[in-house]
């Protein structure tokens, strides 16, 4: 591949989240947007004329003339479109969830290393300015606490509030732990639709880890907020606005930035230390754009993706291990 040359990029899938994906290519100068596929003509016929690129009719011609694709279709599909894409030799972004079975993740997995082709999964959050304002922490998290919490909305009920919406939290939490997942407890319940709308997991890490998270797509308010704590140090996490704070234990004496402020000190003579707060600063990003212009770099200097297939895939196993435990829970009257 011509390294300076922009990667032509297709979508697959326009609906409202697949064009937000169009959206971010046509400014995305790395990236030459050749068109759209959606099995809706009017829908993609919309879209085409909306970014001025090519509506194509058939998904093997849009795969014939681009070198990447989002895959923003139902999670039904995500497997079959994404197989024919790496079939074609076409480097894929698929939303999450990856798959909808473990066995046909392994399968894309596989099928992209044979290809050579690169595998993301859409997991955003990863790209969410909190998150990025953290990489400068040694992040060991031993409590985690979230809550995603949104209102009713039909989009999405195809599946269950674990796939929906926890699996965000779920990507997040593996990436920060770094430790497999010892157990996990489950419970949640069916309000509107007929899958968990409202759903809380326990997970217990093999190094002594806890993560209490929860989703509710029947929420009054919006909230997306997490919390850990580790050893000298409590995070807090707004994802709805983009923000994070830090309350750490230091060595008086130590280093302090301008955005730090010493909240009080505790303990006596040499074990003396100070409470501090806070505020790292944010990347002004738009995550989407982020991790499409992720994408597009990796495609280009064949560094690993942000979110790579098996992420993708270790995401999917713990939500769907989740998910029996909350048929377990259902059928027995627990």
């Amino acid at each position: 591949m011509d390294t300076s040359a922009p990667i032509t990029v297709g979508v697959i899938g326009v609906g409202h989240l697949g064009s937000l994906h169009a959206k971010m290519y046509a400014e995305i100068s790395d990236a030459a947007f050749a068109g759209v596929f959606d099995v809706d003509a009017e829908r993609r016929d919309n879209i085409a004329g909306m970014f001025s690129v090519r509506a194509f009719d058939s998904l093997d011609g849009l795969l014939g003339e681009v070198n990447a694709v989002s895959i923003a279709t139902v999670t039904s599909s995500h497997f079959e479109v994404a197989k024919r894409a790496l079939d074609a030799g076409v480097h894929v972004l698929i939303e999450k969830p990856i798959t909808q079975t473990l066995a046909e993740a392994d399968e894309l997995i596989k099928l992209a290393r044979a290809r050579g082709c690169l595998i993301q999964v859409g997991h955003i959050e990863r790209f969410n300015p909190a998150i990025l304002a953290l990489e400068a922490y040694n992040l060991k998290p031993m409590f985690i606490e979230s809550h995603r919490l949104a209102q009713f909305n039909p989009r999405g009920t195809d599946v269950a509030v674990v796939l929906d919406l926890m699996i965000h939290d779920i990507d997040i939490i593996l990436s920060l732990v770094h430790s497999p997942v010892a157990s996990i407890d489950a419970n949640g319940v069916a309000v509107v639709s007929d899958s968990a709308d409202i759903a809380n997991a326990r997970l217990k890490f093999q190094n002594g880890c806890v993560a209490n998270v929860t989703a509710s797509r029947i929420s009054q308010n919006k909230m997306r907020k997490m919390r850990m704590f580790q050893h000298n140090a409590y995070i807090s996490i707004d994802f709805s606005q983009g923000m994070a704070e830090v309350f750490r234990l230091v060595e008086n004496g130590g280093p302090a930035s301008q955005s730090t402020m010493m909240l009080g000190r505790i303990g006596e003579g040499k074990k003396k230390r100070t409470i501090v707060y806070e505020q790292p600063e944010v990347k002004e990003v738009n995550a989407l754009k982020y991790e499409l212009e992720s994408f597009v770099r990796s495609i280009r200097t064949g560094e690993p993706p942000v979110v790579s297939g098996a992420d993708g895939r270790s995401a999917l196993e713990v939500a769907q291990e989740i998910l029996k435990k909350i048929e377990v829970q259902k059928f027995s009257g627990a």
